[in-house]
């Protein structure tokens, strides 16, 4: 009997072992894609662009697979406390990677649609810095799910502080400019739009630094501000 419980506890802990690695597999995906997004646009490489859409069905299907692994072992192994939150935050994680591709997907139609237009007759400093946030913001979630660091998982909270106060100066910037130029509003407006999908991004990101606190300490901190958090992480 003690065999056969032990070949079941190996068994289940190679499909956690399994959904984890499948879910950081995804998230490099995806961490490629945002990267390339951001490049496509500014550069306004169209081919670079075409290539961060069409891998999206791979993103989706990774999405499908590990929901559907998840699924089976709840259904199989009904998991408890640590085992119950693994699982729980690998769902969510992978819900909100496919989010991030789609809204990678966007920025890249607007670069495909700023090539053919030609630019705004200034620079993406907004894009790039906001960019670099962002794609920082989701690889140091995936990495803090990784080695469940749960101050990693902080850090990536106060950033999205930073990239929301960065969004709302880009956008007051950026719609100045085109009230000024109104030759550029159609360009202007893709690069607002663009804008909008990595705060998006930034968002998703501190959705799974919030998921990987709450599969280290058991705590649903979706709706804590981060200074809760961090007086109750130094307790």
């Amino acid at each position: 009997m003690a065999e056969h419980m032990d070949h079941i506890s190996k068994q289940f802990n190679e499909e956690l072992h399994e959904a984890r690695n499948k879910m950081l597999e995804m998230g490099g995906l995806v961490e490629q894609q945002v990267s390339k997004a951001i490049t496509a646009i500014m550069s306004r490489d169209s081919e670079l662009a075409i290539e961060v859409i069409e891998s999206d069905k791979k993103v989706n299907d990774m999405e499908m697979l590990i929901d559907e692994e998840c699924m089976l072992i709840l259904a199989r192994r009904q998991p408890a406390a640590t085992d119950l939150r693994m699982v729980l935050t690998i769902l969510r994680a992978v819900h909100d990677l496919e989010r991030m591709g789609d809204e990678a997907c966007k920025v890249a139609k607007a670069a495909e649609k700023l090539s053919s237009l030609g630019g705004i007759g200034r620079s993406y400093l907004e894009i790039k810095h906001i960019g670099e946030h962002v794609t920082r913001m989701v690889h140091d979630s995936l990495d803090a799910f990784a080695r469940l660091d749960s101050q990693q998982a902080i850090a990536v909270a106060e950033e999205d502080r930073s990239v929301d106060l960065e969004y709302g100066t880009a956008m007051r910037s950026l719609v100045t400019y085109m009230m000024e130029d109104p030759r550029s509003i159609s360009a202007v407006q893709e690069v607002l739009w663009s804008l909008r999908s990595l705060e998006r991004v930034g968002d998703h990101a501190n959705n799974i630094a919030e998921h990987v606190i709450y599969l280290v300490k058991g705590w649903d901190v979706r709706h804590t501000s981060v200074a809760e958090v961090v007086e109750r992480l130094n307790k």
